[in-house]
């Protein structure tokens, strides 16, 4: 009896979680550039509480019409593609034998087993195999437009929320360096985790997150400082 092997790749979570790494460090350097920036100007505490449930709201909805618009693009890129492969396969079948074959050659096998191997899988599935193999199209890196956009409006909604959270319960005096300060920590934590999901190095991954909020939020809190001052 046959032993089946079965894995799990990493791959397998890019679809997903590019939408959310994306969504999540969005909304927490987002929103908590944007509590520092108003927090700067010498506004209020409800006008910076209220700017980032803004931000919240309104970011989420761009992240998930963004993604979405994006993604569909692609979706609708790789339905054509395929379409006109199913029209070639039906019209010329002998030449995409041949072009299935010369890719397998490319990789390496000798020309008669190349065939060989065309054959079956033509046989097996030609459309499928065509897509994957000649035009890189799989199920599993396949654009879901719909997924993208949940997981980065959601993402962003839960990131956005750790800053703006901070900032609802933190005493006035210290609402910037406590924002500034958690929302530095919730950004390497989300690189360290992103990378370690992905299989990346964790400490890169944690010090590149941080290192490009850090200084969103730097040029936005001296940004609020500058009209601040000028008002």
């Amino acid at each position: 009896m046959p032993v089946h092997h079965w894995e799990r790749h990493r791959t397998e979570r890019i679809g997903w979680l590019r939408a959310a790494v994306l969504g999540a460090n969005d909304g927490i350097v987002s929103t908590a550039s944007l509590v520092l920036g108003v927090a700067a100007s010498q506004a209020s505490h409800g006008s910076v509480v209220v700017a980032g449930a803004a931000g919240l709201v309104a970011g989420a909805m761009s992240m998930a019409a963004g993604e979405y618009v994006s993604v569909h693009s692609q979706a609708d890129t790789e339905r054509a593609d395929i379409e006109r492969e199913r029209r070639e396969l039906a019209t010329e079948p002998e030449a995409e034998l041949k072009e299935l074959t010369a890719i397998y050659v490319g990789r390496g096998l000798d020309a008669a087993l190349a065939q060989q191997v065309a054959v079956a899988l033509m046989k097996h599935d030609a459309l499928e195999a065509h897509a994957r193999d000649e035009l890189g199209i799989t199920t599993t890196l396949r654009a879901r437009p719909l997924q993208a956009a949940l997981a980065s409006a959601a993402s962003f909604a839960v990131g956005a929320a750790l800053p703006l959270a901070v900032a609802a319960f933190s005493p006035v005096s210290a609402t910037m360096p406590l924002v500034g300060g958690t929302s530095l920590a919730f950004l390497a934590l989300l690189g360290g985790v992103a990378a370690r999901t992905g299989g990346a190095p964790v400490a890169a991954g944690a010090l590149r997150v941080a290192f490009w909020g850090a200084l969103a939020m730097a040029l936005t809190a001296g940004v609020g400082a500058l009209f601040g001052v000028a008002g």
